[in-house]
């Protein structure tokens, strides 16, 4: 059997279907905004950045803020954040980003078509922030991609595993000397900010659950191992440079791709809400701010 993702072509395995000063105070208010409660206005003043990837940008899930081919939803955890801190927020995100975009402007486009170039993230960083979010990693490692490459509906396909493996713990492990620098970078340009970086979430739960989501149980395994392997360079790196680490696997259990479109915080190769195949959804993304709301709050 071919395998098969969003509409392309076909054939086997090609298919590519810390905070200065008063804004501590106000950055502990967090967990109880996230409960719905309005933080003082004073909580304003605070200046907080959001870098990131399309993990933290929202792609399609509505509505569309900033440049059209970052992909950019008005309720990312970022902008969920923001609005229940009252964190004055700058949101950088941007579908696609890698850690070389931090500080090289990056081209996007929709659909293949050209959309113009966005200025390196780290731009946006002054030395009055006080918060920065980042998330990143996945498009260095490629695991979107491959994840679409390991889509199958025959039950007795060779696990695409063997065939990624090896080149995806070499990006790995590649990965981390990138993140360092980005992590420096921050420090240098916001020298009081407190520095804040995700981990990526469980998007399929053990042994997967074919056919629902068309990966073989070896090949679920393999690529949520990935993600948590990436995680552990993520964590690693972050304790490394005084920041703080989020962890979203451990909160995200019973709401990945496998679950009730109730349930999910991710979605799938198929979308069932309006979001990116393989990424969150607004539940997922309002979820995230409340995971780290609640660290802030702590």
């Amino acid at each position: 059997m071919k395998r098969l993702f969003n509409g392309r072509p076909s054939t086997p395995r090609a298919v590519r279907s810390r905070v200065a000063g008063g804004a501590v105070g106000a950055l502990v208010l967090a967990g109880a905004a996230l409960g719905g409660t309005a933080v003082p206005a004073a909580a304003a003043a605070v200046e907080y950045v959001a870098l990131g990837d399309s993990m933290a940008s929202g792609p399609l899930i509505p509505d569309i803020t900033g440049p059209v081919g970052c992909g950019r939803s008005t309720r990312n955890y970022a902008h969920v954040l923001a609005s229940r801190t009252g964190a004055a927020l700058r949101d950088v995100t941007c579908s696609g980003a890698k850690t070389t975009h931090m500080t090289q402007s990056q081209s996007t486009s929709v659909g293949g078509v050209d959309t113009g170039t966005v200025p390196p993230q780290l731009d946006a960083l002054t030395a009055s922030t006080a918060l920065v979010t980042l998330t990143i990693g996945g498009n260095d490692v490629g695991l979107v991609g491959i994840a679409q490459d390991c889509a199958t509906l025959d039950p007795t396909a060779t696990p695409c595993k063997g065939e990624f493996e090896d080149q995806v713990a070499q990006r790995t492990r590649d990965f981390g000397p990138k993140l360092s620098a980005v992590l420096d970078g921050i420090r240098a340009r916001s020298p009081k900010a407190r520095i804040v970086v995700t981990g990526y979430g469980l998007y399929v739960k053990r042994n997967g659950c074919w056919p629902v989501q068309p990966v073989l149980p070896t090949d679920a395994n393999f690529l949520q191992g990935s993600v948590n392997a990436l995680n552990d360079v993520i964590r690693q790196q972050t304790t490394a440079h005084g920041g703080t680490y989020i962890d979203l696997v451990t909160p995200s259990a019973g709401h990945d791709a496998c679950q009730s479109a109730s349930q999910r915080w991710v979605e799938g190769y198929v979308p069932v809400h309006s979001a990116a195949p393989l990424h969150p959804n607004a539940a997922g993304e309002a979820a995230y701010a409340a995971v780290i709301g609640g660290v802030l709050g702590a």
